[in-house]
């Protein structure tokens, strides 16, 4: 049996986060903020050329497995998270519930779903369409899912603002990289392996400005390993809640094995791209910015192991249907 292999971003994301603890203050010397600003933009001018808009005509008219996608990642996820807050006590818990309620708003990943599903033997139009509108949408809803608790807590949240800073750093580069498709988008298709290593390096970028911050303030030293960890067993309960709910509704709807298998990988899939360019915006002004990212970094990293195996297990399921119908 093939031994499952740790994700090399995922050890990156590692050695970055050491780095931060190590060797703070970078930012003192190169302007960090100023590249990672440029880079965000970079990312989503990219990500709008390397969309079809063929591609995603051809995955517009399933809306049942659209409506329950959408609803999974923004409704589902904020409500599981929702549920724990009367439980939470103190300012310290608070934070840690906030980081990982952050987590729940965010947008499903594009890249990771697309190629999961198609593993697995899926509707990838469907899959392409779910996980590229799902961040579109995430500007508008993620914003206000966190307003709801950062407007009376931080005096320097402004929705009106960090609205204006999402169109500008995400909307319009997504905008302009999807007109000019049609003259680049071959091109970005070509250096694809190229473009993902921009996406991380950017993403790693983020990660150490956030933590080198977070670990210079102390904002870590009041929480304990133990804290942590059921910060780490809380996302993982949530996700394995959130693909069996989806996993039962798709099969009451009647769904067909392509479409199930569309809506169990984008819908319970939360993107790190997306976590680490909103933490950018969001708490930009915050010491502790770095805390917002432990969830959803965990998250990642779980959710690559696990629907990796899922995937490849449906893959060969598939495959072993047809030979024997063949």
């Amino acid at each position: 049996m093939k031994k499952a292999k740790i994700d090399r971003f995922v050890l990156l994301l590692i050695c970055t986060i050491l780095s931060a603890y190590f060797i703070p203050g970078i930012e003192k010397i190169l302007p960090l903020k100023t590249i990672s600003t440029i880079g965000i933009s970079g990312i989503f001018f990219f990500y709008g050329l390397k969309l079809s808009p063929e591609k995603m005509k051809a995955g517009l008219a399933n809306w049942k497995l659209h409506i329950l996608v959408q609803s999974a990642t923004f409704l589902l996820f904020p409500a599981i998270a929702l549920l724990v807050l009367p439980f939470v006590n103190g300012e310290q818990h608070f934070m840690l519930w906030l980081a990982v309620f952050f987590l729940a708003a965010l947008p499903s990943t594009v890249s990771s779903s697309v190629v999961m599903v198609s593993i697995a033997k899926g509707n990838i139009p469907g899959a392409i369409f779910n996980a590229s509108i799902s961040g579109l949408i995430g500007i508008v809803i993620t914003p206000l899912w966190m307003g709801l608790f950062l407007k009376n807590r931080d005096s320097s949240f402004d929705l009106a603002e960090i609205f204006l800073e999402l169109v500008f750093k995400i909307l319009l580069p997504v905008l302009l990289g999807l007109a000019m498709h049609r003259f680049w988008g071959k091109y970005a298709e070509r250096h694809k392996s190229l473009l993902t290593t921009f996406d991380k390096s950017v993403i790693l970028l983020i990660v150490y400005n956030s933590f080198s911050k977070s670990f210079s303030s102390g904002i870590f030293s009041g929480i304990s390993i133990l804290e942590l960890a059921l910060v780490g067993i809380g996302v993982i309960c949530i996700f394995f809640t959130v693909y069996f709910t989806i996993s039962y509704i798709s099969m009451n709807l009647s769904f067909s094995r392509e479409d199930r298998i569309t809506a169990l990988f984008c819908g319970s899939k939360k993107s790190l791209v997306h976590g680490s360019v909103f933490s950018n915006v969001l708490f930009s002004g915050m010491a502790g910015a770095g805390i917002f990212l432990v969830p959803i970094m965990v998250y990642h990293a779980f959710q690559l192991f696990i629907i990796s195996v899922i995937a490849q297990k449906m893959g060969k399921e598939k495959i072993a249907d047809s030979e024997v119908n063949f």
